[in-house]
């Protein structure tokens, strides 16, 4: 059995607050335990959010119990009409995240059949310590970094191996490649993509979103592999341009890391294009088709690359556009 990060952090928490609402002297001080169980989540920001959320609800209720406790009586269906009215109104705050703390927060006030100050001013010691202790506890969190660079190794890895099958077939028209990496490449990226929000959503005094944005990136990167392997395999003749087309990705394999921005390579696919309308025109329909079906893959590796030139911000729109000069 494996007890992980947020149930050890729920756990301690949960005492320590229980601890401290008794140790002040806080009638109800158990609720301080649940508070922290509801408020402790998966993230800092999170945890942030259900925190502000949670006593900006209880506030709320506390002002209904005194209303409605006040005008109705302390009865049942004073509470069942409180709540018809509170749930709505929480929801419209945007803060029904904390409906089940404040509810525990009016049935401590209805069960006192009465209403005082010491009463109030204990119930939001209460929700202070609860939250309080939750954030506190929160705070720690492990760090993703490791597993974020580990899972960018891997897709890396993997978009080289596919890019090297493109090059194999354009070079040689062998057609064995089962595929099965682009299934993979696409799971590592959600699963990438899903711990590099937590990761970010982790940082709560500076913007750390690079890997979020990295493996987004990577994600539009792949859709267009994936519309290019249609054109690679409906190459059927070997040609000088083919050839041309075969060896540019085959450095652009080798050059797969997230510091490459790219441009280097922008500035070799426009020469190239630029090489290919120097060329001899096509005699045959069959060359004409396959003339046409290379500049098409061209056109998706021109779009692939300034997916990753757009990655680093300092690749303008503009800088991009004298890179292509393409018709």
């Amino acid at each position: 059995m494996k007890i992980g990060y947020r149930t050890l952090k729920t756990a301690v928490g949960a005492a320590l607050a229980i601890a401290i609402a008794q140790l002040i002297g806080l009638h109800n001080f158990a609720s301080a335990g649940i508070i922290v169980i509801l408020c402790v989540q998966v993230t800092k920001k999170r945890s942030l959010e259900a925190a502000r959320a949670r006593f900006t609800a209880c506030v709320v209720a506390i002002g209904f119990a005194a209303l409605f406790f006040t005008v109705f009586g302390y009865h049942p269906w004073t509470i069942g009409l409180l709540l018809l009215l509170f749930i709505p109104v929480t929801v419209r705050l945007k803060v029904n995240e904390g409906i089940a703390t404040s509810s525990v927060i009016i049935l401590h006030l209805y069960a006192a059949k009465e209403l005082t100050w010491a009463l109030i001013v204990n119930e939001l010691l209460l929700v202070i310590v609860g939250i309080g202790v939750a954030l506190l506890v929160n705070m720690y969190m492990p760090s993703a970094e490791k597993q974020l660079k580990e899972y960018r190794r891997i897709v890396e890895d993997l978009f080289r191996i596919i890019l090297k099958e493109v090059v194999r077939y354009l070079r040689t028209n062998e057609l064995d490649w089962d595929g099965k990496e682009l299934p993979l490449t696409a799971d590592m990226l959600e699963q990438a993509k899903k711990l590099a929000i937590r990761h970010a959503d982790n940082q709560l005094w500076r913007n750390e979103d690079e890997y979020v944005r990295y493996f987004r990136m990577r994600e539009r990167q792949l859709e267009i592999i994936e519309r290019m392997l249609p054109l690679v395999t409906s190459l059927t003749y070997t040609v000088e341009q083919r050839i041309m087309v075969a060896d540019f990705i085959d450095e652009l394999s080798d050059a797969i890391h997230p510091g490459n921005t790219a441009d280097r390579f922008l500035r070799r696919l426009a020469a190239m294009r630029e090489e290919f309308k120097e060329m001899p025109l096509p005699k045959t329909r069959e060359q004409f088709e396959e003339r046409a079906a290379l500049f098409h893959l061209v056109r998706e590796l021109e779009q692939y690359l300034i997916i990753k030139s757009q990655f680093h911000p300092g690749n303008e729109a503009e800088k991009r556009r004298r890179l292509l000069p393409f018709g």
